[in-house]
């Protein structure tokens, strides 16, 4: 999902380079969306593996 977040971010910087700024702007606020989704995943991933660790110890 990162992968795709950053293919996504940097169409965004390309195509505000070039001046379309309509479609920079829809690239870039996908590429935060699935950037705060990858975030959140690997949060919870995190205190799972947490609590688990506190399982098993």
């Amino acid at each position: 999902m990162l992968k795709w977040a950053l293919i996504f971010f940097v169409v965004s910087i390309i195509a505000g380079g070039l001046g379309f700024t309509g479609i920079s702007a829809a690239a870039s606020g996908i590429s935060r969306v699935l950037f705060f989704i990858a975030l959140a995943i690997f949060l919870i991933f995190l205190v799972l593996a947490l609590m688990a660790g506190e399982i098993l110890f």
